[in-house]
């Protein structure tokens, strides 16, 4: 049975100096399923993107950085939709303009059961729906963290109704998480993000999972957390047509399945913000 997650962190310059930092897998019954998971994703495909970090480096580079990122995306997709009359982003705490940018990509993108023809543009679009969560990232307190991801794998997968009981909204610095894999928003992003673009069939709750995962090195509990599940709540309230039966406590949070052994070090981290591996053992 396997009992720990280990990641490979390196700085591409410097690919010998290897910081390899151990998780405790969690015990609960989505574990071994999502490391079977990366197993098999590991088998297939390359990581994504292994720079997929957030919240490192000055705040001003990182809103630099945000918005070249997002604004290289509009540019090439006004190319092929010059009928998209929405200017470029300026500040990453206009989420409403971040919310338009968003439904762009939901509604050319299509969904996740509902994609479209191949197509040129298809990358850059999924580069919008990154570089839009990069900008709120960094609005919402650059708070540190990396996700791994294999975008090629299949997301036919889908969680048992007895998996939500170990969903958590409340971590530690250093907890690992399936990352959400849905295209479009959940009842939490919904009610942070105001939307008010998004069509109703893009609220899309957790069903589907992935090998995909996130590493947050900050921690979210107590009072802040709290208040999350209030905001959350208020607003599932206040929405219940577009919700209709679903109830808020389905899915609040995400599932947890490691925790790092030890504390989280953002130092050696920031110097190697590359994931040069994943394993199990």
């Amino acid at each position: 049975m396997l009992s720990h997650l280990h990641i490979e962190y390196v700085n591409p310059s410097t690919p010998t100096d290897i910081w390899v930092v151990d998780y405790r897998l969690r015990d609960n019954p989505i574990v071994p399923r999502w490391t079977a998971k990366v197993q098999q994703a590991q088998t297939h495909y390359d990581i994504d993107d292994p720079g997929r970090f957030y919240g490192f480096g000055s705040y001003e580079s990182q809103v630099a950085d945000a918005l070249a990122r997002i604004n290289q995306c509009i540019t090439m997709i006004k190319l092929d939709h010059p009928d998209i009359a929405q200017d470029y982003v300026t500040d990453v705490h206009d989420q409403d303009r971040l919310n338009y940018w968003h439904h762009v990509f939901e509604v050319y993108h299509g969904l996740l059961d509902k994609q479209p023809r191949p197509s040129s543009l298809l990358p850059v679009l999924a580069d919008l729906n990154l570089a839009v969560h990069r900008c709120e990232s960094v609005a919402r307190g650059a708070n540190p963290r990396h996700v791994v991801t294999w975008f090629g794998l299949p997301k036919t997968n889908c969680l048992e109704p007895e998996d939500y009981r170990y969903f958590e909204n409340e971590w530690q610095a250093g907890t690992v998480f399936v990352n959400y894999v849905e295209i479009g928003k959940t009842l939490e992003d919904l009610a942070v993000d105001r939307d008010e673009y998004i069509h109703k069939n893009a609220f899309q709750p957790w069903y589907h999972y992935s090998a995909d995962f996130v590493v947050r090195f900050y921690a979210h509990c107590g009072e802040a957390a709290q208040q999350h599940r209030n905001l959350v709540n208020a607003y599932y309230d206040r929405n219940q047509d577009l919700f209709g039966a679903w109830q808020a406590s389905f899915a609040l949070g995400s599932p947890p399945v490691a925790d790092m052994v030890g504390t989280v070090d953002l130092e050696q981290i920031a110097s190697r913000p590359w994931v040069r591996s994943v394993n199990f053992t």
